[in-house]
């Protein structure tokens, strides 16, 4: 039975990043050595970090000025570090969802932090909207696709101060312009490689302005200079993302991700919306998420939850259980998911709701 990969992460990577992986783990570069066990000093590793620089910067558009950089420690180490960099005295951050009250938390270890709004009086089910960004902060925060909830914002909020945004899930999924962005960073284990590797977009002539010390290795400055290589990098899912940069260049871009995550999610939310049994989390269609589609079953229909994900299993839909704290369902549309498979989950929807209705 084909299984179809709806998990949110780690989560569903391009076939051929996955097999082109599994070569370099026997033999890399036809060197005899498997990737796992050269030197991140070897001449081809520094081609391979090289290459996924460049890529990133020209499939993401990055503009001059800034760095790209691969770190480790997830996107929940850039909740502390990047209030580190550049939090001075004061910062705003928007409220979303856990991921970013998580970094609401981090930053108030180095400063005062205003809340500038928060969807959590109705479970982070929306998008706040209307609420003002204080010009006397030194940045504006926010998360772009909160996975929980399968709320996303995919354009920049109109900021009077520098922005940093946690795109950890739907990056390369729609077009960014990096140049109102002081700061983008994300783990990569949804729409660019394996867990283990974070990156970081960077624009240079803002970092080192702040007066604390910072240790050495969260210093982006430390990164900057040694070009993610001050200390031994995850080579392996740096690997992976060059390969899926390849994957997404070949496929036609950013523009390219955007129109397929579309198509899939204008299909799924369509026999959600249009269903006797089930019914989406998020009402307002401009708040959903492309990248994360929730949805549970109607009241009268709750008892049913469980008969359908043991269904979906035995169909051979992976990862569809919703989060703990929400329940219901999640399908997670990444960038390497297929159209087919989307349709396999709606096919599968609808033979349930002929069994129920």
């Amino acid at each position: 039975m084909k299984k179809h990969n709806f998990n949110a992460g780690p989560s569903i990577l391009p076939r051929e990043v996955i097999e082109e992986t599994a070569k370099a783990v026997l033999d890399f570069n036809g060197s005899g050595l498997s990737i796992l066990e050269i030197s991140h000093r070897h001449k081809d590793f520094q081609a391979v970090i090289d290459e996924a620089e460049a890529l990133f910067k020209e499939v993401l558009g990055v503009p001059e000025g800034y760095s790209v950089l691969f770190l480790g420690g997830g996107a929940s180490l850039q909740f502390c570090m990047a209030p580190m960099n550049f939090l001075k005295t004061k910062a705003a951050y928007l409220n979303t969802g856990v991921w970013s009250k998580k970094a609401i938390k981090e930053a108030k270890n180095f400063g005062e932090v205003v809340e500038v709004a928060s969807s959590a009086d109705t479970t982070y089910n929306y998008i706040p909207r209307g609420y003002t960004i204080p010009s006397d902060v030194d940045y504006f925060h926010y998360t772009s696709n909160n996975t929980i909830y399968g709320t996303e914002i995919r354009q920049v909020p109109d900021s009077p101060v520098p922005v940093i945004c946690d795109m950890s899930s739907d990056i390369f999924s729609t077009p960014v312009d990096v140049s109102k962005y002081m700061c983008i960073y994300g783990g990569a284990q949804k729409n660019l490689a394996p867990a283990g590797v974070t990156f970081v977009v960077v624009k240079n002539d803002c970092v080192g302005k702040v007066d604390r010390v910072i240790p050495t290795m969260l210093n982006y400055q430390t990164h900057i200079d040694g070009g993610s290589m001050f200390n031994t990098p995850p080579v392996l899912p740096i690997y992976s993302a060059m390969l899926t940069l390849r994957w997404i260049k070949k496929c036609g871009g950013v523009k390219e991700m955007e129109r397929r995550a579309i198509e899939r999610a204008n299909l799924l939310y369509g026999a959600i919306d249009n269903s006797p049994i089930f019914r989406p989390t998020i009402a307002n269609p401009a708040d959903r998420s492309r990248m994360n589609i929730c949805f549970v079953m109607k009241d009268e229909y709750k008892e049913l939850e469980p008969d359908f994900l043991k269904f979906a299993t035995e169909h051979g839909m992976v990862g569809v259980k919703g989060h703990r704290s929400v329940g219901g369902f999640r399908a997670s549309c990444y960038n390497a998911m297929p159209l087919e498979s989307v349709q396999a989950l709606v096919d599968c929807m609808h033979e349930f709701e002929d069994l129920h209705k």
